[in-house]
């Protein structure tokens, strides 16, 4: 599992670990039934709180990426393939949304943003 945090960035901490292990999942990169890191090593490995990384995991395990077994450890939970869809849609939602607010911010049109989106599409293609 390769983390990077952002000690500068504005989004708490244990949200950039839980997104990031998120991500993992979803992309198959953590695979149904990998045991995560306990938490006091993925807290020394990332020199943050064991706390932080005890909410992070509590978080996954609410959203039910992760079950978490007493004594055993923190398991990727079975693939659900409709949570994992939902959730890269929620990401894109939000990340749109984010970027809409921005460009409202920022004194543009709905038919400039548009127009914006329209060339950023061209160019992926």
């Amino acid at each position: 599992m390769h983390i990077i945090l952002n000690n500068s960035s504005m989004i708490p901490i244990y949200e950039q670990l839980t997104d990031q292990v998120k991500n993992e999942i979803i992309s198959g990169r953590l695979a149904e039934g990998a045991i995560l890191p306990s938490v006091r090593t993925l807290s020394a490995e990332l020199r943050i709180s064991a706390l932080t990384v005890k909410k992070s995991y509590d978080r996954l395990e609410e959203e039910g990426f992760v079950v978490t077994v007493h004594g055993k450890g923190t398991y990727v939970a079975a693939a659900d393939l409709k949570l994992a869809s939902e959730a890269r849609r929620k990401d894109a939602e939000d990340g749109i949304a984010a970027a809409l607010a921005r460009a409202s911010a920022l004194g543009f049109t709905k038919e400039e943003v548009l127009e914006i989106v329209k060339i950023i599409l061209e160019d992926q293609q």
